[in-house]
Formats: C-alpha cells, structure tokens, sequence
C-alpha cells in the first residue's frame, strides 16, 4: 500500500473524528439545556419555602426537605390518582394495541377487495381535529349514561387508533413475504400466522407503540376533566390539578407532586428506550 494512500486514509479518520466530536458536543449541550427544567423542578422540590426565589438561585439546597413528597402524596391525593389512571390506561392500551395489530396486519398482507381506499379513509380520519369531535362524543356519551364512569376514556380506545394503525401496517409490510407463504402451505391460518409469526417478529414496533399509547392516556388530562366529576374518580392529572390549585402559592410541594408524577413515565422510557428507538426506525423502512 502507497504511502498516498494511507495519507489519504488518516486524513478521512481524521476528519471523521473531528466531525463526531462535533456532532456529541453539540449532543450534549443540547441534553444540559433539555434537562435544566427537569433538574430545576427537582432541586425546588426539595427546598424550604422561603428559598424557592433566593438570589442568585440555589441549586443545592442547604436542607433536602424530603418531607415535602410525603404532604404531596397525602395532601394530593396521589396515590388514588395513580390508582384510577392505570385501571383506565393499561386495560385500554393491552386491547387497543391488539385491535391495532390486527387492523395493520389485514390492511399489510391481506389482499381484499377495496383495501386501499378502505386505507385511505381510515388516514382521513386523522386529518379531523379532536376538538371538532369533542361536543358530538359527548353528547353520544350523555346519552349511554357513561357520564362520570371510566367507559368514555376506555372503551373508544380499545377499537385502536388510526395512527397506531398505520405505523404497525409499515412495520408489518418489511416481513418478509415468504414467511407467510411458508406458514400457508404449512396449514396456519390467517390469524395462527399473525399470533405466531408476525406478531413475535414485531416487538419492538409494538413496543413504541404501547408506550405512545401509555404515555397518551397516562398524560390525558382533557378527556378526563370533561366526563369524570366524582373527586374518588379523577385521574393523576386531574388530582394534581386540584392539588396546583389549592397550594397554588406553595411551589415546593408543587414541584414536589409533579416529580412524582413524572418518575412512571421516565422509567418506562428508560426500561424501553432500546424498542423503542428501533421500532421508530423499523416503522419507516418501507412504504
């Protein structure tokens, strides 16, 4: 090998490596300046009172005051706002996301007449604001009397959702289609191939997907406040609502609540992040 070449070759690495560390600079201050509210929030939660608004700001406090999460969680409510959000997300994403699943996979490998219009309309129905459906679902929840019941947050959601829709249908459509031929002549079925096949090769797009709607409704605060009036049935948000607004002028147990409320959130991610990013990546592959 000629001494050009392997000039040549040192100055691309070069380069490369000065371009990374670009880039992770770049990175990284862009993290530090994400995460300054989020540490703020935690530092304040942990103050005294009188030191919230202290010139210059206090970024350690002289006194961790962990007193202040016990009066959130007793005070707020917490703990029954916890409660009543998983009763309504978890059952809604489980059967959600399967009626998604098998709304994708017909809509990616199955051949039916009138298939892509039927696709077609179902996208259409995202390009309708939520706030335009907002009076008509209200008052057809009036009417079935599910007023004040978790059924009007739980039960639209377990019929699945366009978006979810369509994002599965892309991750289902990079399967390889000879691995349903295979299981045909093997004798599976329509629905053994999805239980069996598609749904295992699928985890991580299923993955992001349970976490989008996880996230959805665990941060739902509108549809909540609109049909639940009972204060035994609101949601987290709608408990640290109440509770913003009967401590409004006490930002340490503010502060306090709403990092309690944030840490099943961050740790989902944090526990998922590796599904997540590649079901995000897989989901555009193909069209």
């Amino acid at each position: 090998m000629s001494s050009a070449v392997i000039v040549s070759r040192s100055k691309k690495k070069r380069k490369m490596i000065i371009k990374n560390t670009i880039v992770y600079i770049f990175l990284v201050i862009g993290a530090i300046f994400m995460a300054i509210p989020f540490l703020w929030m935690l530092s304040t939660s942990l103050k005294t009172e009188g030191t919230v608004f202290s010139i210059p700001p206090q970024w350690i406090p002289d006194k961790l005051m962990w007193s202040n999460y016990s009066l959130a969680v007793s005070q707020g409510e917490l703990v029954q706002g916890l409660v009543n959000t998983l009763t309504i997300v978890i059952p809604t994403t489980i059967i959600g996301l399967f009626s998604c699943c098998l709304a994708a996979y017909g809509f990616a490998k199955m051949e039916f007449p009138g298939r892509d219009k039927l696709f077609m309309l179902l996208l259409s129905t995202m390009m309708i604001p939520g706030i335009v459906t907002m009076i008509p679902s209200f008052v057809i929840f009036k009417q079935l009397d599910w007023l004040d019941t978790f059924k009007p947050l739980m039960i639209p959601g377990m019929f699945g959702g366009a978006a979810c829709i369509f994002f599965l249908r892309q991750y289902f459509m990079t399967l390889p289609k000879e691995l349903t031929e295979a299981a045909e002549l093997d004798g599976l079925s329509y629905f053994g191939i999805f239980l069996r096949i598609a749904l295992p090769l699928s985890k991580p797009a299923i993955a992001t997907q349970a976490i989008f709607g996880f996230l959805g409704g665990y941060n739902d605060y509108m549809g909540p406040l609109i049909y639940l009036n009972s204060p035994d049935k609101f949601t987290l948000q709608l408990k640290l609502a109440t509770f913003n607004g009967a401590y409004s002028s006490s930002w340490t147990l503010i502060m306090a609540g709403s990092v309690l409320a944030l840490i099943p959130t961050v740790a989902l991610f944090f526990f998922a992040q590796k599904y997540f990013i590649e079901g995000i990546v897989m989901t555009g592959m193909k069209g």
